[in-house]
């Protein structure tokens, strides 16, 4: 148990010091925060597409389906 609060703990750490990067890129930071902050950016975009992907293939909106 303790190997995953780790990994979750080292996870958070990576997105909010991603977050950060897009916030410093947008006010005119440094050439390596907007390559983090495209980076970031991308993985926003992979985890989003994948989720619009799996509410469609898991059937959303069947309500009234009594089965």
């Amino acid at each position: 148990m303790g190997m995953i609060v780790l990994a979750l703990a080292v996870v958070l750490v990576l997105v909010a010091g991603g977050c950060v990067c897009v916030v410093w890129a947008a006010r005119g930071g440094p050439r390596w925060v907007r390559a983090v902050s495209s980076v970031t950016l991308g993985m926003g975009e992979v985890v989003r597409s994948q989720s619009k992907r799996s509410r469609k293939n898991s059937g959303g909106g069947t309500m009234g389906d009594d089965g």
